[in-house]
């Protein structure tokens, strides 16, 4: 953590300075996305969906995030 409080993470190969302290359900949804939506791998190892809330995100992690998309 920095001294300002913020993580460096990666989203899908993109640095982002994050506030210390949220859940990777908080992150999902300040990038736009519905958590219930998505999965998550997070230094290359799947994050069950059930659990999303109760994971805190950590400095240093690499997150793949992919967004289900319906359609016919």
């Amino acid at each position: 953590m920095t001294i300002d409080g913020t993580l460096q993470i990666r989203i899908n190969g993109e640095h982002r300075r994050v506030e210390g302290g949220m859940s990777i359900a908080e992150l999902v949804r300040e990038i736009g996305f519905d958590p219930q939506r998505v999965a998550v791998e997070r230094n290359l190892e799947v994050v069950p969906r059930s659990t999303l809330a109760d994971v805190q995100v950590e400095d240093g992690d690499d997150f793949e995030i992919v967004r289900f998309v319906g359609g016919g």
